[in-house]
């Protein structure tokens, strides 16, 4: 991708004549596709159902408890479906202008987003590359405009940017190659969101329904090896959380944990005396975090000793403690495993909102992670919480030595955990093969576009 210390960056003009082969055709981008800007909402279109409204947010997060719904219906032009490219045009200039393929239900634009449809001669999957070499352009022109933080690329610009394309079979050409390295990140995407469902649904089977000993109970098959299920009780007995299996305990966090620890932001910047390095997991890394990504943690500076006392390790779990709203409590959980953190290449620590677990057992940091997901998807947070009706805080002290749980003995715990740790394994590694084939991408893309890479065996294959 063209950056601001590239040859094209030094031009006067380089925000608005970019970079491309002589031989291409040029012409305005606005010119090449047709954009429309979504609907400005009124909260009386809101409704408890309907089609989603699609803002910002869930272009980039995809539908969240925050996403609003609508029962009216508009204009067909702002009728987003899955498929379609999208163009956020507004806010805070790296991390909201982008161009992105819709993927989630049909819904309803919302404002500062652009549905932008190529036209007749102009390959989608090749405008989308086309605008995502674009970046840096978008990007300080909406710079340009910050005033109070948020920037924007309006429709003015995209006027007065002239770019250029190639025949349409080179457009293909280029789709194809980039495309290929997508297709394959995608699908290694989707492949770790259903290890992590698996291993819920096993957490839940298990440790919630106790599906095991309610089958040897009644005399049913367990459908698990005759060694695991020899492990689980053919009987409950009551305690004050009611039926629980024979055997196992009532007790809180606390009994599992040998330290809670507060978090360290750190500083922006190396100083006399928070000199270390380290990668800081912030609440807004962890939904990346649960499927094997390594989210978009800052590199903070910390003192040695902080270090020493908060850096992660292999086993533990983070929990965001602050951040949630009126429609959605805290207490987002992330197992921290080793592969992740050999990916990051330098220490790990959580920011100020989080709190940081380590357990006395490595066999008690898988069952508390699935346990506490549990309990941040059914909102059983929401009885901790504190704080203004804008951020909510949890109460992390309070849970962690009142809140009640069904403690299995170790050596189911042991076979739970040989269970799912190849998932979580799994998810890392199609997480890195992801990062390669990103890298390999984002190499290749400002390479094409710019004329620098030839596509000629491509379009002959195209």
């Amino acid at each position: 991708m063209t950056d601001r210390t590239s040859p094209s960056a030094q031009r006067a003009d380089w925000l608005y004549q970019p970079a491309f082969p002589a031989h291409w055709k040029r012409r305005a981008l606005y010119s090449l596709a047709r954009w429309v800007n979504g609907v400005a909402f009124r909260d009386i279109q809101f409704s408890p159902t309907g089609k989603p409204v699609i803002k910002i947010a869930e272009i980039k997060q995809g539908l969240t408890d925050q996403t609003r719904y609508t029962e009216q219906v508009f204009d067909e032009s702002v009728h987003v479906k899955k498929g379609d490219l999208l163009f956020t045009w507004s806010g805070q200039p790296e991390t909201s202008i982008d161009v992105f393929w819709w993927r989630g239900p049909d819904g309803w634009l919302n404002q500062h987003s652009f549905r932008v449809t190529p036209n007749e001669g102009i390959d989608p999957v090749f405008f989308y590359y086309l605008l995502k070499y674009l970046s840096p352009n978008f990007i300080e022109i909406a710079h340009n405009k910050q005033t109070t933080g948020l920037g924007h690329v309006t429709k003015q610009d995209l006027e007065s940017m002239e770019v250029a394309y190639p025949q349409l079979s080179e457009q293909r050409a280029i789709a194809h190659i980039l495309g290929t390295l997508d297709d394959k990140i995608e699908l290694n995407r989707r492949m770790n969101e259903t290890l992590e469902a698996i291993a819920q649904a096993l957490f839940k089977s298990w440790f919630i329904d106790f599906d095991p000993v309610h089958a040897k109970a009644e005399g049913r098959d367990t459908g698990l090896p005759p060694e695991v299920a020899a492990l689980f009780p053919e009987s409950f007995e009551d305690s004050e959380l009611g039926q629980i299996p024979r055997g196992w305990e009532v007790g809180v966090l606390n009994d599992l944990v040998e330290a809670i620890l507060g978090g360290d932001w750190g500083q922006d910047e190396a100083t006399a005396e928070a000199v270390m390095p380290v990668r800081c997991i912030r609440g807004a890394d962890i939904p990346d975090l649960q499927k094997g990504g390594t989210g978009k943690m800052p590199v903070r500076f910390v003192k040695p000793a902080s270090l020493r006392r908060r850096q992660l390790s292999d086993g533990d779990v983070v929990v965001e403690i602050s951040g949630g709203s009126p429609t959605q409590s805290t207490g987002r959980p992330v197992f921290v495993s080793g592969r992740l953190l050999g990916r990051l290449g330098m220490p790990v620590v959580c920011s100020n909102f989080c709190r940081s677990i380590k357990f006395r057992s490595p066999m008690f940091s898988r069952f508390a992670y699935f346990w506490l997901r549990s309990l941040y998807e059914s909102d059983e947070f929401l009885q901790f919480e504190n704080g203004t009706t804008g951020i909510k805080n949890l109460a992390f002290t309070r849970f962690s030595s009142d809140y009640k749980l069904c403690i299995p003995p170790l050596q189911v715990l042991r076979a739970f955990d040989q269970q799912v740790s190849c998932v979580f394994d799994k998810q890392q590694t199609n997480a890195a093969e992801s990062d390669t084939l990103s890298a390999v991408r984002d190499g290749l893309l400002p390479r094409l576009l710019s004329g620098a890479v030839k596509t000629d065996s491509y379009v002959a294959d195209a």
